[in-house]
């Protein structure tokens, strides 16, 4: 039963290496990492830099990969990967045996986007901020991402493989999904057939506050796992304490 990790802006998958490590010395080896157009995979001429069009993109990823998985698949979302997998929840719940995702406040209605999103959503400013980013050599954007938290390696494979598209997907993402979006999404997602599901709390995540899990777990029917002192990047800090919640979640399927 395969289990399908998909991160986050401006990530490649690297960021998943510590996490699916300890998995796999505790004999899970199905492991699957889905990298989104612009972030690790290339953009197909034509394909739209939306949340509707990732979310469309893990659709066609997930029907593919569940021809081969009788009983669904186990969709792991992290940053925008969490956004992707709320929207699959919401749309194709058939497709999934189980998921489990971390900004859990951006389903909450008092969710307000962080400075950096706000920044990219606005026009003129977020262009600016973005030919900023480009204009960064690899180096001065690894040791950003060090600061952080990443690991050198880590930082260094995100740096390498940020570039002018990635830009472009960026504002096309959160330009697309101003709030209300994000709360018409949590609508979506708490009327739709439900699927066992875990939300992943780390308490120290800058951008998304911890204080909004709670309300958001009890409306979806979601089991809480708390990552304590762990940050945005949890599956890089505490890669332990992440298997354990995730391994304890699926035995219980």
């Amino acid at each position: 039963m395969p289990k399908v990790f998909v991160h986050g802006v401006p990530e490649v998958d690297a960021i998943w290496g510590p996490l699916h490590d300890v998995l796999r010395s505790r004999g899970i080896d199905d492991l699957v990492t889905l990298s989104p157009p612009g972030f690790g995979a290339p953009v197909t001429h034509g394909w739209e830099a939306s949340a509707t069009g990732y979310r469309d993109w893990l659709i066609e990823q997930l029907e593919s990969l569940s021809s081969g998985a009788d009983d669904g698949i186990d969709l792991v979302g992290h940053d925008w990967g969490a956004g992707h997998t709320y929207a699959v929840a919401a749309e194709r719940p058939d497709l999934l045996r189980s998921w489990a995702s971390d900004c859990i406040g951006m389903l909450h209605p008092d969710y307000e986007w962080h400075e950096a999103a706000a920044a990219w959503q606005t026009p003129e400013l977020g262009e600016a901020v973005i030919e900023m980013m480009v204009a960064m050599t690899s180096d001065e954007r690894t040791a950003t991402y060090v600061g952080f938290g990443l690991t050198p390696a880590i930082a260094r494979a995100m740096a390498d493989g940020f570039d002018a598209e990635t830009g472009r997907c960026i504002l096309g993402l959160y330009r697309s999904s101003v709030q209300p979006t994000m709360t018409l999404l949590a609508d979506r997602l708490a009327a739709a057939p439900r699927r066992p599901s875990l939300l992943i709390d780390p308490t120290e995540d800058p951008y998304v506050s911890s204080a909004l899990a709670g309300d958001v777990a009890a409306r979806l029917d979601a089991r809480l796992a708390t990552l304590e002192g762990a940050g945005h990047w949890w599956m890089v800090e505490c890669p332990e304490m992440a298997a354990d919640a995730l391994i304890s979640f699926w035995s219980s399927l």
